[in-house]
């Protein structure tokens, strides 16, 4: 996973290792180093302990953004050559709109996902942007992440507003939400709980849609 919030702030750090470790390296080192952005990648990943997935923590502080905006365009292809070795990457992209945004890595996505609450100011927000990727094909496969359907918009209703298709959905549990976004204690039955239920299935449509796109692009 590749944290590329350019509001400066390191969401799994603060959150899900709930600020106990500090800041050893990251993005700033990534594109810092004077390896070839596909090995500096490997070279500043950090494990998450007891699997096989790692991540590149985001920027210490928003004043770095800039500095990265002639970066992107190089960390994307690395990715792709990640990708095509067998690696998924999941970037987390942070808000959209501020300056030294990863709009190249957004671009070259195999699915860039515009993620949104079902309630109006989170879709008023999300229209502009859903206007520009939508009119400028901004994306290559751009789609909907809904978090908290029918709060109070339908899935269905948030995408035919914003002409995206929605690709997935989140419960909404706020709860269940902190043990990741805040390192807060498990909730009772937190594995069986809607809300993970809910991931592993959005993980799984997501698989499949994955699979689809490609299979479209062989053939193409």
């Amino acid at each position: 996973m590749l944290e590329a919030d350019p509001r400066g702030l390191s969401a799994l750090l603060a959150g899900w290792f709930q600020g106990a470790g500090p800041y050893e390296t990251g993005l700033v080192e990534l594109a810092l180093s004077s390896l070839a952005p596909a090995d500096a990648l490997r070279e500043v990943a950090l494990p998450f302990e007891g699997t096989q997935a790692s991540f590149v923590a985001g920027l210490r502080t928003h004043t770095q953004a800039p500095t990265l905006r002639g970066q992107w365009e190089p960390i994307a292809q690395a990715l792709a050559e990640l990708d095509a070795e067998g690696t998924d990457v999941i970037v987390d992209a942070g808000a959209l709109g501020y300056p030294g945004s990863p709009g190249p890595v957004l671009a070259s996505a195999d699915v860039t996902l515009l993620t949104l609450r079902s309630s109006l100011p989170s879709l008023a927000g999300a229209r502009p942007w859903a206007d520009v990727v939508v009119r400028e094909s901004l994306w290559r496969n751009p789609g909907l992440l809904l978090v908290g359907e029918k709060r109070p918009y339908t899935g269905r209703e948030i995408a035919a507003s914003l002409s995206l298709p929605l690709m997935a959905q989140v419960a909404w549990d706020p709860k269940g939400a902190e043990f990741y976004s805040q390192g807060s204690r498990q909730p009772g039955s937190f594995e069986t709980s809607k809300y993970v239920r809910s991931l592993n299935a959005a993980v799984a449509t997501l698989q499949t849609v994955l699979a689809h796109h490609r299979t479209l692009e062989v053939r193409a």
